[in-house]
């Protein structure tokens, strides 16, 4: 397990825009000295029209995700050689909107297949044209599978060869992102039976909002124009609708036009056809001070027995004021039963997402600079000292402080904060080296401390 007090040099992109443009121009930088092009790298550029807007004249997010999912579908097809669907999309933070005029920059490329599944990275970026900027607006990973061929049999895919030092990065914290999909549920109960989610007692006060008031419930009929080339329901056609509904009980809540903030992990439970009816239900499950979380479910209308169950999201809605600083959202009252269930799950699932941003946040005056190791939330320590270590390691201020029998000290001091990394080289073949370091379960064979 590494070290969360090492982590305290790394970032995720602040909300200032002339730091997201330094980290787009260096990311950019690596691209041209790695020299490589992936093969299943798919690049989609959009400009923004007023048809791709909301109300405020910025990208619809709905529009974003059908132009996300595209491109990562795209991206796994050229490589499976063969028809493939979502399956699942990892959480999104979007970090910045979008305005009408601005051009929309995709990049997606494949990380890593597992057997019949691989995940896709996808790379969001905005460009003015008018003042040659550029900056991040989210990355997302999304996991697609292969379809069954017309006899039945799986496709079994071929394995992604990583050429570049970034791609090898991917490649193994790919493996620790898909334990990371595999555990969410069971991390979430884990967290509630163990009473490590506080009862909260919000819904007592007089002047909550019962969450009754902010269901909505819609009909939409697939048509072909919201099918792919496969006849099935678009991907991300499904999560613009879910979307919809879901902005619009943030809306009931808050009394105001809400700003989405982050996407808890899609996942597809079962696939849609032409001239099914999906019925998209949502609900605020619980408001924090200056944020809600809205659950959605979107069902397939069947006539006999029970819906199909399609798809289940969660999304997190602020509310800005003029200055663009959240504003502060009155209190929920959950519904009798299953509403007291999904009020102690949005906190289990804001726990989550503040241990995570708490690891890789520089903020170091809005958040500890570590999280205490508990074998409740190992996994996502785990997942996420991984990525925070690849973006330290990946720095170039580093300086060699000393050396001795072949190990090197190297240190690097910023602001308040001093670094170490301890470097030996060994006389070992590339690919078993990467073969070893690759594959967590291969870590006894190389270090006798690791448990």
């Amino acid at each position: 397990m590494f070290l969360p007090s090492a982590l305290k040099m790394s970032s995720r992109v602040s909300g200032h825009l002339e730091k997201a443009e330094e980290e787009e121009e260096e990311e950019e930088e690596e691209e041209d000295e790695e020299g490589s092009v992936n093969p299943t790298e798919v690049k989609m550029s959009q400009i923004v029209m007023p048809c791709h807007s909301n109300h405020q004249q910025e990208l619809s997010v709905g529009q974003l995700l059908k132009w996300i999912d595209s491109s990562a579908c795209l991206s796994a097809e050229r490589h499976a050689g063969c028809p493939c669907v979502t399956a699942s999309m990892d959480d999104i933070h979007f970090e910045h909107t979008i305005s009408v005029g601005q051009v929309v920059n995709i990049k997606a490329k494949v990380n890593r297949a597992f057997n019949t599944s691989m995940e896709v990275g996808v790379q969001v970026s905005c460009e003015d044209l008018f003042l040659d900027r550029h900056w991040r607006v989210c990355h997302a990973y999304a996991t697609f599978v292969t379809q069954r061929k017309n006899t039945g049999q799986k496709v079994i895919l071929k394995p992604i060869v990583p050429h570049t030092e970034k791609e090898q990065v991917e490649y193994s914290v790919a493996a620790e992102r898909r334990r990371v999909r595999m555990l969410h549920d069971d991390i979430i109960k884990d967290l509630l039976s163990h009473g490590s989610v506080l009862q909260a007692d919000s819904w007592a006060v007089g002047s909550a909002v019962a969450a009754e008031k902010t269901k909505v419930e819609s009909v939409e009929l697939v048509l072909p124009p919201h099918a792919n080339h496969q006849v099935n329901t678009f991907g991300g056609q499904i999560m613009a609708w879910m979307l919809n509904v879901a902005t619009i009980a943030a809306s009931r809540l808050s009394q105001a036009h809400p700003t989405l903030r982050t996407i808890d992990m899609f996942t597809f439970r079962g696939p849609s056809q032409v001239g099914d009816r999906l019925l998209l239900r949502a609900i605020v499950n619980n408001a924090f001070k200056n944020s809600m979380e809205v659950g959605v479910r979107a069902e397939a209308d069947q006539e006999e027995g029970p819906n199909r169950h399609i798809n289940s999201a969660f999304m997190t809605f602020e509310v800005l004021d003029a200055h663009r600083k959240p504003c502060t959202l009155p209190r929920i009252r959950p519904e009798p039963l299953e509403g007291g269930r999904r009020f102690q799950e949005a906190i289990a699932r804001k726990k989550i997402r503040l241990d995570r941003k708490y690891i890789i946040s520089r903020k170091q005056g809005e958040v500890p600079l570590s999280v205490p190791w508990d074998p409740r939330n190992q996994v996502y320590l785990s997942y996420n000292n991984v990525s925070a270590l690849k973006m330290l390691a990946a720095r170039n201020k580093w300086r060699l402080s000393s050396e001795k029998d072949k190990v090197r000290l190297y240190t690097m001091e910023q602001k308040s904060t001093l670094s170490f990394r301890v470097e030996s080289k060994v006389d070992v073949p590339a690919h078993r080296a990467f073969c070893l370091l690759a594959e967590l379960s291969n870590r006894p064979s190389w270090d006798i401390h690791y448990q």
